[in-house]
């Protein structure tokens, strides 16, 4: 099995979200002994946000291409090869905001390719990456799975949608909920994994 894992905390090793989507990935390798795991760093290698070059790049034949063109393409490939090659996806994202962070949107739009990834038909969008299981490891300093909060949820709801929207409708959310409370912050991690089965 392959697993990929997307990184996209600046906090290092000090990231609540990382360290959940590590925990993850140590039951899946122990439940699936051989599996691989490619690691993308969002924070060390960020993905470029979309500019003029890269939407032409996109609605151009890759054979009609100008150099700066292919140049500009080669996030986008990249980001889709590393998600096709994959078996399950673990994705880590901290909660910026209210949301997640910019640099986990840049790659989710690299990774959004009209007849590449996903496609329109008469009866709808239709999501091309499908036979994927992912794992959403999500921080966050308060409560916001349940309570008042709940409203202000704009990281779960849209990575379950954008997935879905791509194909990969198994999605398992795992948050680490409270880290910036210390009565929730020594357990955060411990809480997310639990509900975790590989």
């Amino acid at each position: 099995m392959q697993i990929l894992q997307i990184i996209s905390s600046a906090r290092g090793a000090e990231s609540f979200s990382t360290q959940l989507s590590q925990g993850i990935i140590d039951k899946l390798l122990a439940a699936h002994p051989g599996s691989t795991v490619v690691v993308r760093d969002l924070a060390k290698h960020p993905f470029p946000h979309l500019e003029e070059a890269h939407l032409q790049a996109y609605f151009t034949p890759a054979e009609g291409r100008s150099p700066e063109q292919q140049a500009a393409v080669r996030h986008s490939d990249e980001a889709i090869a590393e998600v096709m090659a994959s078996d399950v996806l673990v994705i880590g994202s901290p909660f910026y905001n209210f949301t997640i962070p910019s640099s986990l949107k840049a790659w989710l739009d690299h990774l959004t390719r009209a007849n590449i990834t996903f496609r329109y038909t008469p009866t709808g969008p239709e999501g091309l990456i499908t036979g994927k299981k992912v794992y959403v490891a999500l921080a966050s300093g308060g409560i916001y799975s349940e309570g008042p909060m709940q409203p202000y949820d704009f990281a779960a709801p849209y990575l379950r949608w954008m997935l879905g929207f791509l194909g990969m409708r198994d999605v398992t959310v795992a948050r680490a909920e409270g880290v910036k409370l210390p009565e929730f912050q020594a357990t955060a991690v411990q809480k997310g994994l639990a509900g975790i089965t590989a």
